[in-house]
């Protein structure tokens, strides 16, 4: 991997793997990431709006640091082609479901986005509350398909 110097993101992680520690952190983020969609849907359906509202769009903002902490890391150490050197996973099937975890998350971060910044637009419509679904379930397929891709990256 890195030479020390690098800091201690690019130092060994906490799940035992290969894998660094900023992929054994964002990935343990990513994992929980449905679960704290699933409870700021939980206060809108309490009807308490405002913290679903404030919720929504505190975790929506930590996700684009974690993306953008993720991504630093990433290129910092040599992207896909460098973390797959350790895996026994045939490196074309890898990289079809690393594509596609790629295509799931950015529909999701744009699906996301789109519902947050036009919420009060969306509700006068009654679309917010599908979109706040299509939300969720890409935010779950972000989740399944970012575990997915370690697993074959940093575990076989």
């Amino acid at each position: 991997m890195m030479a020390d110097n690098t800091g201690y993101m690019f130092q060994s992680g906490f799940f035992g793997t290969r894998a660094p520690f900023f992929m054994d952190l964002v990935t343990l983020i990513v994992s929980l990431l449905p679960f704290l969609v699933a409870v700021a849907i939980y206060f809108a359906k309490k009807k308490k709006y405002k913290v679903h509202a404030y919720f929504q769009i505190l975790i929506f903002a930590f996700s684009v640091i974690v993306l953008s902490y993720f991504e630093y890391g990433v290129r910092v150490s040599g992207g896909f082609k460098s973390f797959m050197q350790g895996s026994s996973i045939s490196y074309d099937y890898a990289f079809v479901v690393l594509i596609s975890h790629i295509v799931i998350s950015v529909i999701a971060l744009i699906v996301w986005g789109v519902t947050i910044f036009m919420a009060k637009k969306l509700l006068q419509s009654n679309r917010h509350k599908k979109m706040g679904l299509i939300t969720f379930v890409g935010v779950f397929l972000t989740s399944l398909t970012g575990i997915w891709v370690y697993f074959l990256m940093f575990v076989y």
